[in-house]
């Protein structure tokens, strides 16, 4: 994929995630590709988010260019516990969730110097469209 699908990222998560790349996590690989992503991304109110975009800690269904499908909720690290059903948002899939509609795909580049295709399936919770934004 030539061009980047535009994406969409509430205001509380924008300043949550920047909050969190002015650490330590900003300085790693994903970190500042998660930087590149916010910058180019569309900013709304969380009552303005569309239901069908991944934020975080929705629960996301995709597929993976190699026929892998997963279905996992999108986490800040300190959430991500291990637990099989969660990404962090500084896992190099996990970051390229982030913003993506229904439908959308995303050429994701991976740290072996790989690429990954992802495309969003489905998102069965999403924390604005349920009213729980702060979540």
């Amino acid at each position: 994929m030539s061009t980047l699908p535009g994406i969409t990222i509430s205001s509380l998560d924008y300043e949550r995630l920047s909050a969190l790349l002015a650490g330590e996590a900003g300085h790693s690989e994903v970190g500042r590709a998660l930087e590149t992503e916010l910058d180019r991304a569309d900013i709304v109110e969380p009552a303005d988010m569309p239901a069908n975009v991944v934020t975080m800690n929705s629960r996301v269904r995709f597929h993976l260019g190699n026929g892998i499908i997963r279905e996992l909720t999108l986490v800040y690290p300190r959430d991500a516990d291990g637990s099989p059903d969660r990404i962090s948002i500084l896992a190099p899939v996990g970051c390229s969730l982030l913003g993506l509609s229904v439908g959308q795909s995303m050429d994701w580049p991976l740290p072996d110097g790989g690429h990954i295709v992802v495309t969003i399936d489905g998102i069965s919770y999403q924390p604005e469209a349920a009213g729980e934004p702060h979540r």
